[in-house]
């Protein structure tokens, strides 16, 4: 009977050791980045952007792209603008001389034909259509880039995964092979 307390006894004093301390010992390794990931931030970078575009910028912390942002809508919209204003000048003096015929007084008579004034009109319509198109494709890309970034801020990249080329000699033909190798250690 004595020798079953001994071993009771033993083991519960020294097989865990949790009579002697109440501190825990974690190792970590020094590469390991431990920080909690917020599996909503790209979507909130995407709404932010959509609503403004450049607020997703902003919350990612990428404040450089932010000119670029309003640089690339902007140059947009200004050509929307400007196309739009030469397609109305063009089509009125059209519409102006269609109307009165030669006692009109637009400012491209003598100047341009009646065929002419079509042909600006169609040239300037399909630009402002084109440039409504970039600006469109250049507000979605502002959404898709605060998204992407907001994906690879949470990405964790260490020196257990490495991608580098190779070249390796071929034993039959004595040229150089050229690829890449994908390493993953554990």
């Amino acid at each position: 009977m004595k020798f079953w307390i001994y071993i009771v006894f033993f083991s519960i004093s020294f097989g865990n050791f949790s009579g002697f301390s109440q501190n825990e010992i974690k190792l970590v390794a020094s590469d390991t980045v431990t920080k909690t990931i917020d599996p909503l931030r790209p979507a909130k970078a995407a709404f932010f952007s959509a609503l403004l575009p450049g607020a997703g910028q902003a919350y990612n912390k990428k404040y450089w792209k932010i000119p670029l942002v309003y640089g690339a809508i902007g140059t947009g919209v200004y050509s929307y603008a400007w196309n739009q204003k030469k397609y109305k000048s063009y089509r009125d003096a059209y519409k102006q001389r269609l109307l009165l015929g030669e006692n009109s007084t637009d400012p491209y008579q003598g100047i341009l034909s009646d065929s002419r004034l079509i042909d600006a009109q169609k040239f300037h319509q399909r630009n402002r259509d084109l440039s409504l198109l970039v600006t469109a494709g250049l507000y979605i890309l502002n959404i898709i880039d605060a998204n992407v970034d907001a994906h690879l801020q949470q990405f964790n990249v260490n020196g257990k995964l490495t991608v580098r080329p190779e070249i390796q000699q071929n034993e039959f033909t004595y040229k150089q092979n050229l690829g890449l190798t994908l390493n993953y250690n554990f």
